[in-house]
């Protein structure tokens, strides 16, 4: 097993298996005039004839709570982890990994190498200072009535089982833009803390441009889910990006699309609203790689 830690976003890492260390930089493998810890090799200290270089892992991306990577699984791999997670790697080995709301500082992404070698990376994941709002009242319990459950449960299997579809779409591979531009009125990972117990962080970015104005696919995908009246999410659209990504927009006043659409970065997919549980009309957009909630944010450019 080779290890090898990180110190900026891109990285290429060199693995050499007999001496059981790593070098790191720039796409620069160790070259044969020099020895494994990529120091000048002289009469007195021959180069290691025999070091076997591994391939790597590359990737770029935001390594952060709530952030994501792209990247390359190493030269023969035939599969790929982040963690206990199974990578879905596409036919040139490109895949999507995430960090959860609640990651901790480390991560590993594994290969194993069809001669069944493994090659193993270290990545630091940077910590956020969410926003925590501290207040003296008691936390309100949750709505459990049987009646309430019985109209929720549906709503809420249809959701789950939409999300675990896999469509084959490759919006994964493209750069996010913005579905709607407005004041962000909701940040995601926000929470609040009621008497020391803590309550549900919020899920997503919410962006109030006003009722009616439309919004847009921010990558390619497949509608998986085109829902009406929800009891939360009011009507509710979830498109898959494919490898496990996907995003849901809720509250919308109406929706342009259907399941099974396959549809476009930047067509327009709804219209902002407030439908469903929600306090005024914007629109909540909701990103998910498996498990994992991600921060929207993250994925986009920088506001104009």
């Amino acid at each position: 097993m080779i290890r090898s830690s990180p110190a900026s976003v891109m990285w290429f890492v060199a693995a050499v298996g007999l001496a059981g260390c790593a070098a790191q930089g720039e796409a620069m493998p160790v070259p044969p005039e020099r020895g494994a810890a990529g120091t000048e090799s002289s009469s007195d200290t021959p180069p290691m004839a025999d070091a076997q270089v591994l391939p790597a892992f590359t990737y770029d991306g935001r390594l952060t709570q709530g952030g994501w990577i792209v990247g390359t699984a190493p030269e023969g791999a035939v599969t790929a982890r982040l963690g206990e997670q199974e990578l879905a790697l596409d036919e040139d080995r490109r895949f999507f990994a995430a960090f959860d709301r609640d990651a901790g500082e480390h991560a590993f992404l594994r290969a194993t190498l069809e001669d069944g070698r493994e090659v193993e990376f270290r990545l630091d994941i940077a910590p956020r200072a969410w926003r925590i709002e501290r207040v003296n009242v008691a936390k309100r319990p949750p709505v459990s009535s049987e009646e309430w459950w019985k109209k929720r449960e549906p709503e809420w299997l249809a959701i789950k089982a939409a999300r675990e579809k896999e469509t084959g779409a490759r919006g994964w591979r493209q750069n996010f833009i913005w579905p709607v531009k407005g004041r962000i009125s909701g940040r995601f990972g926000a929470q609040r803390i009621y008497k020391g117990e803590p309550g549900s962080y919020h899920s997503g970015l919410d962006i109030a441009p006003g009722a009616g104005t439309p919004f847009v696919a921010p990558a390619d995908g497949v509608v998986v889910l085109a829902a009406t009246g929800f009891s939360l999410e009011g009507n509710l659209l979830i498109i898959d990006h494919g490898q496990g990504l996907n995003s849901a927009f809720l509250h919308a006043q109406s929706l342009t699309v259907k399941e099974g659409d396959t549809v476009k970065r930047g067509q327009m997919i709804g219209r902002v609203g407030s439908s469903g549980r929600s306090s005024g009309p914007h629109l909540h957009w909701g990103i998910k790689w498996n498990d994992a909630r991600l921060d929207p944010l993250l994925f986009l450019p920088d506001a104009d």
